[in-house]
């Protein structure tokens, strides 16, 4: 029981470390909203460099100046090295990132080489960022190739569609107007009522590198597109080389910061990355006390197989007490000697528990097929490792099967506990079970009318032998076909006993006491 307990408090500990867990996640986002997977990536694959060569430097030199370069500003340019291997790149972040700027730029720029391999021109979207390099200069260049991510088919669509669509259009069209006015930055956000206290937030940006007037054109076109596509949607995202809109029922971005707020601002980020740390650190010893408490819990397991073996193994004359129960006329069955085999001869016999030797998996553990040295195939349950569930049904399976011969039952022929490993060890059966061939369409036809009358007489004699004729009145509690082994011959044998209960036979425990009293 105290086991147990131990095991229901580390439940207990593992919730609250996944609730500190999420909430540091939760704080961690305030201060860096960069996602880890990109919105959009483009790759043309109309030309590609070869491995190790000039291009591949120059791109991979650029790669790692980005993200350092365009922290300061927001936005970055440069070209390296000579024709045909020169390679123009350019990053941007949004027009509300400060700090998370060069994280971001930082993973999408892996990302890129990653997505679009030995492609010499690229272009991937993050939510905060854009990375774009090319063979080609495309430096001031206004290009608009609209494209919609995934992410805009998941969006629910709106009440009223006809009312959201023009306030959507008309918010878009004041922050392009805005945009363009703003030669420096080339970005908008903003908001815009929808009736109530419902609102639509909105944001609109274009690479720095264009004129205001490209900027204007690339911005209709993604306004036109964006309207088209979503405007019945509660959100929508178009993106292109030279210019993206976003809109959303919620406020996404960052507000612009001027000289009255940005003070109230620096404050909130560091009040975020102090509680940040200290979750941080509050995380960092709660995950150092569950290791030393699982560590703990282990021991507690291991000396508790040991006992366990002690008990049912190395004592054979040793009691097995079954509370509530009277079996002929006694409430007490002595164990039968099983054999104990070592877990290196196991090993050896089951080629280290190959896969290729895997016989099935059940829900306490994975069954294989092994080969003893005196040439003796068997059939080797390995039971969940560091697992009070596993170690009950270990005890259960040798407390019940050793007491059990029947031909329709199957026989446990020994056992082991060793380290991590709780193993049971049963005779094979070549057939393996009565599932592989009722659910395959071709094995099924091997089961003619004759083998199936014997299988089903070979699994009734089995439960008769269970319920009325052994010493032991046990329910199986888990018989399926998957359960039902069968030998060479095709006779059925009962398996896996893991969840099986001796039954209290009421009247004749009521009848051996009166018995007893006269």
């Amino acid at each position: 029981m105290s086991l147990l307990f131990r095991i229901t408090q580390q439940n207990s500990t593992s919730y609250m470390l996944l609730f500190l867990f999420l909430l540091l996640c939760l704080l961690l986002l305030v201060c860096d909203p960069c996602r880890g997977d990109p919105l959009f990536t483009i790759c043309p694959g109309v030309s590609n460099y070869t491995s190790n060569s000039k291009f591949e430097s120059n791109l991979k030199q650029f790669i790692q100046s980005i993200p350092s370069k365009t922290s300061p500003t927001g936005f970055y340019t440069t070209s390296l090295g000579s024709s045909p291997d020169q390679v123009y790149g350019l990053a941007q972040c949004r027009g509300d990132v400060t700090i998370s700027c060069a994280s971001c730029i930082n993973n999408a720029s892996l990302g890129v080489l990653k997505l679009c391999p030995y492609g010499k021109e690229a272009t991937i979207f993050d939510e905060l960022c854009e990375v774009r390099y090319s063979y080609q200069n495309f430096f001031s260049h206004m290009v608009y190739n609209g494209k919609y991510p995934v992410w805009n088919s998941t969006n629910q669509s709106v009440s009223d569609p006809v009312t959201f669509a023009e306030a959507l259009k008309n918010l878009l069209g004041q922050l392009s107007n805005k945009a363009v006015g703003d030669a420096k930055s080339l970005y908008a956000s903003g908001e815009t009522g929808i009736g109530g206290e419902n609102k639509i937030y909105g944001l609109v940006q274009c690479t720095k590198d264009l004129s205001s007037s490209s900027c204007g054109e690339c911005l209709r076109y993604a306004q036109g597109d964006l309207v088209g596509c979503c405007s019945r949607r509660v959100a929508g995202i178009v993106l292109s080389a030279s210019c993206g809109m976003r809109f959303e029922l919620y406020p996404f971005f960052q507000e612009s910061t001027d000289g009255n707020n940005r003070k109230g601002k620096t404050s909130k980020i560091l009040i975020a990355a102090c509680v940040s740390v200290a979750v941080a650190l509050l995380l960092t010893g709660f995950c150092l006390y569950c290791r030393s408490q699982k560590k703990k819990e282990h021991k507690d397991i291991e000396r508790s197989g040991r006992a366990l073996l002690h008990e049912l193994v190395i004592s054979p004359h040793a009691t097995i007490h079954s509370p509530r129960n009277i079996v002929d006329g006694s409430d007490e069955v002595n164990n039968q000697e099983l054999p104990l085999i070592d877990l290196a001869t196991i090993r050896l016999a089951t080629e280290n528990f190959s896969d290729s030797n895997k016989l099935g998996q059940g829900g306490f553990g994975i069954v294989y097929k092994g080969v003893l040295p005196d040439g003796k195939e068997i059939a080797v349950k390995r039971l969940s490792k560091r697992s009070w569930q596993g170690l009950e049904e270990f005890k259960n399976e040798v407390i019940l099967i050793a007491q059990l011969q029947h031909r329709n039952l199957v026989r446990l022929i020994g056992c082991s506990i060793e380290d991590d490993e709780k193993l049971l060890i049963y005779e094979f059966m070549p057939n393996r079970s009565l599932d592989w061939f009722l659910f395959d369409q071709t094995r099924c036809k091997m089961l003619t009318w004759g083998i199936r009358f014997n299988i089903i007489l070979g699994i009734a004699r089995g439960l008769l032998y269970l319920h009325e004729d052994s010493r032991l009145k046990i329910i199986h509690r888990d018989l399926k076909p998957s359960n039902v082994l069968l030998d060479d011959e095709m006779n059925a044998k009962i398996s896996d006993f893991g969840m099986a209960r001796i039954f209290v036979d009421i009247w004749r425990q009521s009848m051996l006491w009166r018995d007893f009293s006269l």
